[in-house]
């Protein structure tokens, strides 16, 4: 494969990448369309999964997606690599093998394929996340507008000297902004805009304009979901978002799927339910298995794990809803969201708390920020100011740190290194999932021509087959659904046939426990039911003249997967007692 992970890759070429994978990996990779784009772009889907063991519809599956938001490329860029890692390591590491042989990923590596192609540009655009203009299609009527004013591909920002300014030079390091004390007067002071054009400019004030295109994609999911006044870029009600909307359908037709991580940037953190109440509301049992999992991907991938609500509010009043953690709240599914990159901890800042750093930080982290640039990235990280003759505000200087290249994802050389620390954890994720196996199947003999027959099945995954408790108070699923198949085809006389004499032809079996949410052998509470991750299932057939030996048996779950187990029933005898 010619994918290169030191770059991001455009619309055509990525496309182009992902076919490449499944025609060079057919047995392991499929692919497909879930829908359009609002500019009509396919939202690709890679089916992950050894197709000869087994359909994915079949198995127990994952989902992962990236790039939901414009700019956060380096998430599309952890999933090719995820693809490109499960097709290099199968058949060579027993991890990845198990997985992709009992398991299926559904991976989609660009949500947004809008967004992306903006960000992409040779002039980028930086939004949000969907291009879709909202909530009104007139431009703004007056105001900045983010953009590059000077066509170097960089938005970086713009300072102008002013008495009034709430910023300054440092004194020994004056490249570098810092904040005026509160008391302080007579110095040499700035302003600071984002670089961007004015539109009716009256030579005093200026606000700076939010995006025409206002939606965010991660507000448009149904859990929670709130009308513009109390979330901005929600959109006009829950999946009006072609791509939201695809995501949605096709998670909620794919009901082997237990569990979900999404890959955004960036914080270097891996973020879990809920985003809307504290810990102590949500099912204990569930919690436990959400910080079993969360302390396994800090081990794998270095990210502290924590909970949205309460480390990484952007408002300590406010909570955001709409987003992914819906396959949570709603479905029971257990969710992921990872931010990729931490430029923070590259420059050696130990005590970095997410949202809190940006609000206010002291200024030595700025300091450790310039060197860590200035050694690591070779002076495309902080530009130094230069002066430019803006066509609005006349002579105003141009610098500061390019965000899009070192904050919103790791640089070109360090790209490979970040996202190789995750398909790991999301194997793990994958593996931890309920799974149906068969324990034993067998014909006892009753009479000349009556048989009785029993299968006997068990939840071999860790997780319970419901999945979570959260799953389970909202029905999500109906338990392990038995099954026998008679045979239609008569050998010889036409009178012979097989009658199913007691048991039901479909009957349902109840959910099967896993090895989660077990209490320690030191308990006080005894386990009552060591065995609540099997169950037995009986029939008595009668078989009349000169039938079909064999008859086929069916254990299915939507989580846990399915079986087809064919059986001989007169030569797989025992006699009874």
């Amino acid at each position: 494969m010619n994918a290169k992970f030191d770059r991001f890759y455009r619309y055509a070429d990525f496309s182009q990448l992902l076919h490449d994978y499944v025609q060079a990996f057919p047995e392991l990779l499929s692919i497909e369309s879930i829908g359009k784009s609002h500019e009509g772009r396919d939202i690709w889907v890679v089916t992950a999964t050894n197709q000869k063991t087994g359909a994915a519809a079949d198995k127990p599956a994952y989902w992962i997606d990236a790039n939901i938001h414009a700019s956060e490329l380096a998430g599309g860029a952890a999933a090719m690599y995820l693809i490109d890692s499960l097709t290099k390591n199968y058949g060579k590491h027993e991890d990845v093998t198990r997985c992709l042989d009992t398991r299926a990923m559904y991976i989609c590596p660009r949500m947004n394929p809008d967004g992306a192609e903006w960000a992409l540009r040779d002039t980028p655009k930086i939004i949000r996340s969907g291009t879709r203009s909202y909530p009104y299609e007139e431009d703004a009527i007056d105001g900045l507008d983010i953009e590059d004013v000077d066509g170097d591909g960089r938005i970086l920002s713009m300072r102008m000297k002013d008495a009034n300014g709430n910023w300054k030079c440092h004194p020994t390091e004056p490249r570098l902004m810092i904040a005026r004390e509160p008391t302080e007067y007579g110095g040499n002071y700035y302003r600071m805009l984002p670089e961007g054009l004015l539109r009716d400019y009256d030579g005093y004030t200026i606000k700076v304009n939010k995006d025409k295109q206002g939606l965010d994609l991660n507000r448009n999911f149904p859990a929670g979901w709130r009308q513009e006044f109390e979330q901005f870029g929600a959109g006009p009600y829950p999946t009006s978002e072609p791509e939201v909307r695809a995501v949605v359908h096709f998670i909620t037709h794919h009901q082997n799927i237990t569990g979900g991580t999404s890959f955004h940037t960036w914080s270097g953190v891996l973020l879990r339910p809920s985003s809307t109440s504290a810990d102590e509301d949500m099912p204990a049992e569930d919690l436990w298995a959400f910080r079993e999992q969360g302390e396994k991907g800090t081990a794998l991938t270095g990210y502290p794990a924590i909970s949205v609500y309460h480390e990484f509010r952007y408002h300590p009043k406010d909570v955001i809803t709409g987003t992914f953690d819906w396959i949570y709240e709603h479905l029971g599914l257990y969710e992921w969201t990872i931010e990729i990159w931490c430029p923070m901890r590259e420059a050696g800042i130990t005590d970095y708390k997410y949202i809190d750093w940006f609000r206010d930080h002291p200024v030595e982290d700025d300091l450790k920020m310039l060197a860590w640039a200035d050694r690591e990235l070779n002076g495309k990280g902080y530009i130094d100011w230069y002066k430019f003759n803006h066509p609005q505000l006349g002579e105003i200087e141009i610098g500061g740190w390019d965000k899009i290249h070192c904050f919103r994802n790791p640089p070109s050389h360090l790209l490979e290194r970040e996202i190789a620390k995750f398909p790991d954890w999301l194997i793990y994720n994958t593996m931890i999932s309920p799974k149906l196996e068969l324990v034993d199947a067998t014909s006892t003999k009753i009479t000349d021509d009556t048989y009785r027959i029993t299968m006997v099945v068990q939840n071999t995954g860790y997780l319970p087959s419901y999945v979570s408790k959260r799953a389970l108070a909202r029905q999500q699923t109906r338990g392990v659904v038995a099954e026998i198949e008679l045979p239609n085809n008569i050998i010889g006389d036409t009178s012979g046939k097989i009658a199913l004499v007691s048991g039901k032809s479909r009957q349902l079996m109840g959910e099967l426990e896993g090895r989660a949410y077990k209490h320690s052998l030191m308990s006080f509470w005894t386990d009552t039911t060591p065995t609540s991750d099997r169950c037995v299932c009986e029939w008595i057939i009668k078989a009349e003249g000169n039938c079909s030996d064999e008859i086929v048996l069916v254990a299915k779950h939507e989580k846990a997967g399915t079986l087809r187990i064919p059986l001989n029933y007169k030569a797989n005898q025992k006699q009874a007692g």
